[in-house]
């Protein structure tokens, strides 16, 4: 896992950490509010909602929750041991009338491994926070999502080590009209992400959510596969910004995705954390003049018992 640090900002806001006692600090114009509290009391039962991060939320609420427009959600006590605050967050939705962006999940591998953070279903809050306008999720066990209706929600980002086809096919058969960036971490099956391109089927015919402009498959083990079927997927043609990047990448499916349909419509093709060889990185950017091409942070395979290895950039 590569989370090596907190979110500093948050839909295009300074985050500011809420103290786990006394007072708020003080601050300059609007903010992003991160709670975070990682605890581990003996006695407590698996399952539990931590109760130091219960009362910090609590109190947090009482004091700020009118005027807060977007949350942070770090550390709610051991994530692979107390359950994520999601029934919490939805009872003080009218308390937090303001809320349009909530990122929950922001920890680091020092904190708790990606694959072990204990989640439940996430769609909830968007059947709690009917303004909101951005939802970024992280998780991995017990990670899950049904089908809803929103019709503000313009940005929805979902990262894992692994993401299962159950999840990812309630997203596509949600109702979110007002959608213009999706971004599914997909993730390798070692750690549940079973999704295949077929799963992603009515996504990458246009079907879905009409007014997307920016998609990130990102985090895939089947990045070649992805980055064939986006060839001819009649999504890209709508698309301003594609993103295949923190995946395993290499010059097979890049050659796929250059043969296919024209790209050059896209202002950002984002790649970064890649297989390829340093000829087909070069010709990203002479094949498609114009765009913006990040081909950064290139890997080499891991060779084991005479296999090479590609990795994702987040699996555990």
């Amino acid at each position: 896992m590569t989370f090596e640090s907190h979110a500093r900002t948050f839909a295009g806001l300074p985050v500011v950490d809420v103290p786990g006692d006394g007072p708020l600090p003080t601050v300059d114009g609007e903010v992003t509010w991160r709670i975070a509290c990682w605890d581990y009391p003996p006695g407590t039962q698996e399952g539990d909602l931590s109760a130091e991060f219960a009362d910090v939320f609590e109190r947090f609420v009482a004091t700020a929750g009118a005027s807060v427009r977007s949350l942070v959600v770090g550390a709610w006590g051991y994530a692979a041991f107390h359950t994520a605050p999601i029934a919490q967050l939805c009872a003080a939705a009218s308390r937090l009338p303001a809320l349009r962006a909530l990122f929950l999940g922001d920890m680091t591998s020092e904190e708790c491994e990606v694959s072990w953070m204990r989640v439940g279903d996430v769609s909830p809050l968007l059947d709690a926070y009917p303004h909101l306008e951005v939802l970024r999720v992280r998780g991995g066990e017990d990670f899950r999502f049904s089908p809803v209706r929103h019709a503000r929600l313009r940005e929805l980002v979902v990262e894992s080590g692994g993401l299962s086809r159950e999840f990812v096919t309630a997203v596509l058969d949600s109702d979110l009209p007002a959608l213009t960036d999706l971004e599914l971490w997909l993730g390798t099956d070692e750690y549940g992400g079973d999704t295949g391109v077929a799963d992603l089927a009515p996504l990458l015919a246009g079907e879905r959510f009409p007014a997307l402009r920016r998609l990130g498959l990102r985090n895939a083990e089947i990045a070649d596969d992805l980055a064939a079927a986006l060839a001819s997927a009649p999504v890209v043609r709508r698309l301003a910004r594609l993103d295949l990047s923190m995946g395993t990448l290499g010059d097979e499916g890049l050659a796929a995705l250059l043969a296919g349909q024209p790209l050059t419509h896209l202002r950002e093709l984002d790649l970064q954390h890649h297989f390829l060889s340093e000829e087909a990185a070069a010709s990203v950017a002479a094949a498609l003049p114009g765009v913006r091409v990040d081909v950064s942070d290139p890997q080499e395979p891991d060779e084991y018992d005479g296999e090479s290895y590609r990795y994702t950039a987040v699996s555990e």
